[in-house]
């Protein structure tokens, strides 16, 4: 029985003893026919009342998906060491490196990854379509472009059963980089960036191919990160030209160091870097947030937020931290371009950061070792982010798709009154309405719905919080909240 429910029974249950006392229990007369009348009506209201709210309750969908834990358990951090170290060993993975040789340089690195998603592929029964996107650079005087070269992305993809035009990605970045980005020969191993975020990319493509799902999932090794963010601009154009709709992207970069610079060593603690609201909003929109609100609230924003929220469901040993940043001060990261064209897409990484470890050459100054070595990537921690990851593309892919056409209204009104279009989805059990105090960081409260695409929060003034909707599938998964920048219009 829900909360509310819960209390109501309680206040009547207290009313029903309170009736016995007063007037049906005297030990020196029998208890009048007007009084067991009323009695026996309370009782029986009680049971329906408590038959109706359980049957609401069965009527709500599970709050817990067994596979979830599954996906878990089955991340291993000896395939993660294993694949970090095979991509340190091509010595340098720099963009401009050597594209011929099997043993060294980017090329080299490039078609072993698309060799591991080939294998994967096959275990599952052709599950996965592997593909390169490529992109030309010219050189250009003055840019972070030594020479002309092909940007080569790697993408692996299984196929959604309901929505195969619908994806969310895992991305971690093939190049590395030594102290100079345009040295391109010297050794730049890249161990933990970003060797870790493409060995948890793979390994999540290995755990999650032996599950269907509704969406499309899509696992992607990223070129030229280091000189430009080239290979997140390739593949977001080219998502865009060929009409994908993207739920969301998870770029993982660094989610390997638990021993940060200023001498914090923290296995558990991960960041999630987020926009407030898309980059390619338009005026109006922009003013309208004047008005209603909705400045932390943009799809991004969202989609960490269920990220934070599966992994406090699934993996409550971990603590995320969302980061109200698109990147870490002054820095990018892969996930940006895919923002800048209007997609939802979030950094995942370590939380502290050991900058003599990473854009460095190996070598040892006053007793300091430099260089983003094996040595300095903590496997079990690699394998925790990359099934964080896991289970967020996994809720995701199996939750039906967010609501659309999403509105509120309550202005100057004691309620608050959700409204938005029905999700055309077989396996939908209802919706969640979610709310917040407008300076809480996650979605705090909410009720369960079916049957419906509207709903009145009694006694919730608009004013005070944020307010959400989101789709709930039949196995429990959701999807991401939606925030209604829109009112709902009264009739005059």
């Amino acid at each position: 029985m829900g909360a509310i429910a819960t209390s109501h029974f309680s206040i009547l249950w207290a009313g029903i003893v309170s009736y016995i006392s007063v007037n049906c229990i005297n030990p020196n007369r029998t208890m009048p026919l007007r009084n067991k009348t009323t009695l026996a009506g309370l009782i029986l209201f009680s049971l329906v009342f408590i038959t109706s709210n359980s049957f609401a309750q069965e009527a709500a969908p599970p709050q817990l998906d067994k596979r979830i834990y599954e996906i878990i358990q089955n991340s291993s951090a000896d395939r993660i060491e294993t694949d970090i170290r095979t991509l340190a060993n091509f010595g340098t993975r720099n963009t401009f490196s050597d594209t011929v040789s099997n043993t060294r340089g980017i090329g080299a690195a490039r078609r072993w990854i698309k060799s591991e998603f080939e294998k994967i592929s096959k275990d599952c029964g052709g599950c996965l379509e592997v593909f390169y996107q490529r992109d030309f650079v010219e050189k250009r005087e003055g840019s972070r472009i030594p020479h002309s070269a092909w940007i080569v992305n790697v993408v692996a993809v299984i196929r959604g059963t309901d929505y195969p035009n619908s994806y969310v990605m895992m991305s971690g970045d093939i190049d590395s980089r030594a102290s100079n980005t345009m040295n391109f020969e010297i050794d730049a191993p890249g161990a933990n960036d970003n060797a870790s975020g493409m060995a948890g990319t793979i390994e999540a493509a290995r755990v999650l191919s032996k599950y269907r799902f509704k969406h499309s999932v899509a696992f992607v090794g990223l070129s030229g990160e280091e000189q430009g963010l080239f290979g997140g601009r390739g593949l977001a154009k080219h998502a865009q030209d060929n009409g994908w709709e993207m739920i969301g992207i998870l770029n993982n970069d660094m989610i390997g160091n638990i021993e940060g610079v200023d001498g914090v060593i923290d296995n558990r603690t991960f960041r999630i870097f987020s926009e407030p609201v898309p980059a390619n909003e338009t005026d109006r929109q922009r003013g309208a947030r004047r008005f209603s609100g909705g400045e932390v609230d943009g799809i991004s924003r969202q989609l960490a937020r269920f990220i934070h929220r599966q992994v406090k469901d699934y993996m409550p040993e971990m603590n995320p931290m969302m980061i109200y940043r698109l990147d870490r001060f002054g820095r990018g990261g892969h996930h940006r371009p895919f923002n800048d064209l209007g997609f939802a897409g979030v950094r995942i990484m370590e939380a502290h950061e050991n900058y003599n470890r990473q854009h460095q050459n190996i070598r040892e100054e006053n007793g300091i070792k430099y260089g983003d070595v094996v040595e300095g990537v903590n496997f079990q921690y690699a394998k925790k982010l990359t099934a964080v990851n896991a289970i967020s593309l996994a809720g995701l892919a199996w939750a039906p798709p967010k609501p659309t056409d999403v509105r509120i209204g309550g202005a100057v009104r004691p309620s608050t009154v959700l409204q938005w279009a029905e999700t055309n989805d077989k396996n939908i059990a209802g919706y969640k309405i979610y709310w917040r105090l407008t300076t809480s960081p996650t979605w705090d409260n909410s009720v369960y719905v079916s049957g419906v695409n509207t709903h009145t929060l009694e006694g919730i003034v608009i004013d005070n919080y944020y307010f959400g909707v989101a789709a709930v599938g039949k196995d429990g998964n959701e999807s991401p909240v939606v925030f209604p920048y829109q009112q709902i219009r009264r009739r005059r």
